[in-house]
């Protein structure tokens, strides 16, 4: 087994290992993971904070020794807190990082970081207050960070911020938390899940205070939640069919 680190800002990680493939998720700065198969241009990796699995380009991360992986499995995290900073090197070369970034890995690459840091366990009331952060960011299918980012990666990076574990996508974190019979029974930072005609759940938003809703849906937005599913005033339509309310915290 081999072991790596991601030394870049925004890294792909893909369904096939090519650069045609779909866009699954993202690997962010400071992110360590097992290499679960290498090959000469791709090798297919499971993170080590979700376990979700994908292909990343070989030029894109670097190798680490096992026992640094165990020892940073160990270490609370060190995030990053604003939008975009930078890490720098030792010829002050700097590097962008975006929101959620690990940066309490950065010695472990030769970097520094003098910006603002969030980590350990927040009260629950921070978690509207992190997922404004990410209002108006676009939506991207498999994106993680304030300028492309899916349903699932925006509960997910929200949460993590404030030290609390999600899955990856929506069907993943709806085996999460504990199940709530009515929308008036959830507090304001709960996740609402959705699903398609098939049953599958497809999508997820953090719950707000008087019936309203922050998801990402073309962008980061607030929509009113009913008991049918988000109603998007825009359209004059219900847009998603609620399944569950989920209590996280």
């Amino acid at each position: 087994m081999q072991y790596g680190i991601c030394n870049l800002s925004i890294v792909p990680l893909r369904q096939e290992p090519n650069d045609q493939s779909e866009l699954t998720s993202q690997v962010l700065f400071g992110e360590h993971f097992k290499v679960l198969e290498m090959r000469k241009h791709w090798s297919r990796i499971r993170l080590a904070f979700d376990r979700y699995e994908g292909w990343i380009d070989n030029k894109q991360f670097v190798l680490i020794e096992e026992a640094l992986y165990k020892h940073l499995d160990k270490t609370p995290a060190r995030l990053s807190a604003d939008l975009v900073e930078f890490v720098y090197n030792k010829t002050n070369d700097l590097l962008p990082i975006p929101l959620g970034s690990t940066i309490s890995t950065a010695e472990h690459l030769d970097s520094h970081y003098d910006g603002a840091v969030k980590t350990g366990e927040q009260p629950k009331e921070e978690i509207l207050k992190t997922a404004f952060m990410y209002l108006n960011s676009p939506f991207l299918w498999g994106g993680k960070t304030p300028f492309g980012i899916d349903s699932s990666g925006f509960t997910q990076m929200v949460y993590k911020l404030n030290g609390y574990k999600l899955l990856r996508e929506p069907g993943q974190q709806a085996t999460q938390g504990e199940a709530l019979s009515f929308i008036e029974e959830s507090e304001p930072g709960d996740l609402a899940f959705f699903d398609n005609d098939e049953g599958e759940i497809i999508h997820v938003g953090i719950i707000m205070e008087n019936n309203y809703i922050i998801h990402a849906y073309g962008q980061v937005r607030i929509d009113r939640i009913d008991h049918s599913g988000i109603f998007n005033a825009d359209k004059n339509m219900h847009t998603h069919k609620l399944r569950v309310i989920k209590k996280i915290i």
